[in-house]
Parts: structure tokens; C-alpha cells; sequence
């Protein structure tokens, strides 16, 4: 095979990949908010593209893009044939789990416990690498225990980087295998911001991404000058509209000119559309619960989703969900920093 590949793009900021919560229709309605972030796919295992239902799992709009498709795995050739897979759906790149410490990954011997083994990771990188065009990356804690020092990070980052990968996302916690479910995981193992600094210092050439903690526009400024991308978890789902600063602040956009009340007038057009083919509208709306943050009237706007969405809703419920959210906020422009925080400094719900 010879094809030209294709270096990964710099993207100041990206959602990281979340089980249950980043999937098409979640990152359909975040697309209408931020046109530049990088979106992941929830991780998807070799298995369940190679023996299961490859198209449930790797379906997705070009509205969506840029999208990575994120693989779970620990076979080289099994990897290398989905990021083939991956990349003839159209997915932007290919992304390698090495950071999750859930139980059924570390069963299947892949995820953080990954990182015990730096050198099978390269061989995986390296064979996905050799079979698809498209930029292959890894996301990865700083370490796990017994491999959890600066150099056990550097060593894995020059390994995996060697093997063909170009960005690497750091997830700045170590991975507690044993006695910590996934959860505790993201929270109790202390950020240690400094050792994802010191790797962007020691590989300059390669894109450094820091994952962990970032919950605010200030948090990702404040990394900003010390590595080339931020990466946003659960506050993304939270708080999504926290993303409509994000193209002008970090990708030099124009604001968007667009309003909520408009954002939600086409996410109720896509649930339309995808219940008329079979969705429930459930799985959709289930992501919409956290878009008003500390907002007056969210409690309520919550509340009617909650109690309609699971059994036949209204073909237009999210609409009458919104009604409870004030006018002035709805029909505000997206985009105005001092306004936003103003209006969840002095929440009323």
C-alpha cells in the first residue's frame, strides 16, 4: 500500500471520548455550538466491529466532523483492520485507548494497563499506522502503578511517538488499577498538570494534548501556553454551551450568530427526523438535560424531559421543555463571555 499520510491537525481544543454520553447524537447537537472543536467517539472495542454490528457502532453524520474514532484493543492486526474500517467511514483519525481503567477493559487487557507495556502499544501503533492514511493518535494517563514516575511518561511517550503517533492526550492523573472504579478514577488520583508540561518540553515536535480538570474557558487559557491542545470531559456534557466561546477564543473564529432558542430549534428538527427513522427519542434528549446550567427556570425545563421523554413524547416536547427557560436567555446571541458568567454567578432554579 503507498498513500501520503496525512500529519495530524492541530486543535486547540477537543471532547473527550465518554462512554454512554459522546455518541452521534451528542455530538450532533454540540457540532451546532462549536464548528472547530475535535469530537471523539465513545470507545469502540475491535471486537464489536470485527463480530458485531460494525455500522451501529461506526455511524455518524459528516455534520459531526471533525470526529476521531476512538479503538479499544491490545491485538495489532485486529487494530490496524478497524482503523482501515475507521477511516473508509470517513472518521478525521484514529485514536488508541490507553486510559481507561474500568474493569471489563483491563479484562480484555487493553486500556491504562496498556501502559505497563509501552512497546506493545508501539506495535499497535505502528501496524494501525502502516494501514490507513489517515493520523493515528493515543490517549493515555500519566502512568499506572509501578509505572507511574516522569520517566516511565517519557518513556512511553518516545515509544508510542517512534512507532508513528503525533499527538498524544494526557489525561494528567496516574490510572489506580485495583480498588478504584472509573469514577474515583477521574477524581481522587491528584492532576499532576506539571508532568504533562515537562513532556510537551521534552517532545516539542510532537502535539501535546492535557486532559483532566478542565472545567472553564480560564482553565484552558491557563494551559494554553504550555501545551498545544486542552481537552474537555464532563463539563462538556454539563455545560455545553460553554462551548460557544470556544471558536473565537481558540480557533479565531467569528461568534456564532446563532442564539440557544436557535440551537435548539434544529436539535428538535434532528429529533424529528431520527425518531421518524426509529430512534428513540430518548436516547436523544437524555443529552439535553445539562444545557442550562444554573439557568432560572432549569429545574423545571428538566423536570418535563425527565417525566415525558421515555414513554411516546410529544413530537415537539423539547420545545415545550424550553418554555420554562426565560426568553431574555433563549433568544440572547451565543458568544458573550460577561453576560454568561454573569447570568450563573446569581442562579435562580
Amino acid at each position: 500500500m503507498s498513500f501520503e499520510k496525512k500529519q495530524p491537525i492541530l486543535y486547540p481544543v477537543s471532547v473527550a471520548p465518554m462512554m454512554d454520553w459522546t455518541d452521534r447524537h451528542f455530538r450532533f447537537f454540540l457540532r451546532l455550538i462549536t464548528k472547530h472543536s475535535l469530537f471523539y467517539t465513545e470507545m469502540v472495542t475491535t471486537g464489536a466491529i470485527l463480530r458485531g454490528d460494525k455500522h451501529r457502532f461506526l455511524r455518524f453524520s459528516q455534520e459531526e466532523s471533525p470526529v476521531s474514532l476512538q479503538l479499544g484493543g491490545d491485538n495489532p492486526s485486529q487494530l490496524a483492520e478497524c482503523a482501515k474500517i475507521g477511516e473508509e467511514y470517513g472518521y478525521s483519525e484514529i485514536n488508541l485507548n490507553v486510559g481507561c481503567p474500568s474493569d471489563k477493559v483491563q479484562e480484555g487487557n487493553f486500556g491504562a494497563c496498556l501502559m505497563k507495556d509501552p512497546n506493545k502499544v508501539a506495535d499497535c501503533i505502528s501496524e494501525m499506522d502502516s494501514k490507513t492514511s489517515i493520523p493515528v493518535t493515543v490517549k493515555c494517563r500519566i502512568g499506572v502503578r509501578g509505572k507511574e514516575t516522569l520517566e516511565d511518561l517519557y518513556e512511553f511517550v518516545r515509544s508510542v511517538s517512534q512507532a508513528g503517533a503525533r499527538r498524544i492526550t494526557i489525561h494528567a492523573r496516574i490510572a489506580i488499577l485495583e480498588g478504584l472504579s472509573p469514577a474515583q478514577n477521574r477524581t481522587v488520583p491528584p492532576l499532576r498538570y506539571e508532568d504533562v508540561y515537562s513532556i510537551k518540553k521534552s517532545f516539542p515536535d510532537l502535539l501535546i494534548e492535557l486532559n483532566g480538570g478542565v472545567k472553564a474557558i480560564s482553565d484552558i487559557h491557563s494551559h494554553m501556553d504550555k501545551v498545544d491542545g486542552v481537552m474537555i470531559g464532563r463539563a462538556a456534557y454539563e455545560n455545553p454551551f460553554l462551548f460557544s466561546e470556544v471558536d473565537s477564543e481558540f480557533f479565531g473564529a467569528e461568534p456564532l450568530n446563532l442564539s440557544r432558542r436557535d440551537i435548539f430549534e434544529s436539535t428538535q428538527e434532528y429529533v424529528s427526523s431520527q425518531t421518524a427513522l426509529g430512534e428513540k427519542p430518548s436516547r436523544i434528549l437524555k443529552h439535553l438535560l445539562g444545557a442550562f446550567h444554573e439557568i432560572r427556570g432549569a429545574r423545571s425545563y428538566r423536570r418535563i424531559l425527565t417525566e415525558k421523554m421515555y414513554s411516546n413524547p410529544s413530537p415537539r416536547l423539547l420545545l415545550e421543555a424550553l418554555q420554562s427557560i426565560p426568553d431574555e436567555y433563549l433568544d440572547r446571541k451565543l458568544g458573550n463571555p460577561k453576560i454568561e458568567t454573569k447570568e450563573v454567578a446569581n442562579p435562580v432554579v
